[in-house]
């Protein structure tokens, strides 16, 4: 989707960036955005390519001003707060974005979710059809990733489980059910993950930062942004969740990064703790993957679907 903007954007859907920063200040200079740090009293400034930048993640110890805001939301980047390494310091917090302001973005999809959403059968159906797109797009990637296969990830491994879990999402009478679906079988791939990285006795627990469970919330909160991105180029609201808590404001953005989590996160999250990397390793690795894979054309694809879907069917 394109932005309406003076700068040369990239569409959104093609952006690779994301950027984590720590101990910096954010601030415009010569019509750019840098961010300066401070090393041995000496003043260091670095290029932010916001035209081909998704969003921005504040961490610990970082100021922005004013210009620089201004020329982010030009370029349609979305600024967030989080704690040290790019999720919350207290995990019950969301990150809050600051999305730019503009009213030239598509009404469409807006409209047609909007035309679905207040039909519980239809929430239901739309979150069906993206727990299969998640379970499609897993077992895809993990056919044709080299990488993961040298890790000994194989999706024929696991055949059975998705074909199983496909048919109990097809059946499931309620938005509870589903949820419960996708909660046993991500407690299977975490599993799975575990034993292939030799971590046996994994537990999930989400206030951890040891092992794969660090690495799990980092990589989720790079997916979060995604799916933040993705929600606000097309112009809906993060509240209009079709699976995750009503009552969360931005729930529809779980919904949507849920689409890659399982995926391109849940795997490198282990091996990179198999690995002892560091965050920043591991950032670095799982960027890599979601341009690799092409997870927010992914992301965006299916989202444009879900919202024209009923439209399509009354033609």
């Amino acid at each position: 989707m394109e932005q309406l903007t003076d700068l040369k954007a990239i569409l959104h859907s093609k952006r690779a960036n994301i950027y984590y920063l720590e101990y910096c200040r954010v601030l415009q200079k010569d019509g750019r955005v840098l961010y300066l740090s401070e090393k041995k009293k000496e003043y260091l400034y670095w290029n932010i390519p916001i035209a081909n930048t998704t969003c921005l993640l504040l961490g610990t110890g970082t100021s922005i001003t004013q210009p620089a805001m201004r020329m982010l939301a030009q370029a349609g980047v979305l600024v967030g707060f989080t704690g040290a390494g790019g999720t919350p310091l207290l995990m019950s917090n969301e990150i809050e974005w600051f999305t730019p302001q503009n009213e030239y973005r598509p009404t469409e999809y807006i409209q047609g979710w909007m035309g679905f959403w207040f039909d519980e059968i239809k929430r239901l159906e739309t979150a069906k059809r993206f727990q299969t797109a998640r379970i499609e797009f897993t077992k895809k990637v993990w056919a044709k990733d080299k990488e993961l296969r040298v890790e000994g990830f194989d999706s024929n491994e696991l055949q059975k489980e998705f074909q199983k879990t496909l048919e109990q999402i097809s059946h499931a009478p309620s938005v509870g059910k589903l949820l419960q679906i996708e909660a046993d079988l991500t407690k299977k791939l975490y599993k799975y993950a575990a034993k292939k990285t030799n971590q046996l006795g994994f537990i999930r627990e989400h206030a951890r930062a040891e092992d794969a469970n660090g690495f799990l919330d980092h990589g989720n909160y790079l997916a979060y942004g995604l799916g933040a991105t993705t929600l606000w180029v097309l112009g809906i609201p993060h509240g209009f969740a079709v699976m995750h808590g009503k009552t969360r404001r931005g729930a529809l953005v779980f919904d949507v990064a849920d689409l890659i989590k399982d995926a391109l996160v849940l795997p490198w999250a282990f091996i990179c703790a198999k690995e002892k990397q560091s965050e920043k390793e591991f950032r670095l690795q799982i960027l890599q993957t979601f341009v690799e894979h092409k997870a927010l054309d992914f992301m965006f694809k299916e989202v444009q679907n879900a919202a024209l879907y009923y439209k399509q069917e009354e033609k």
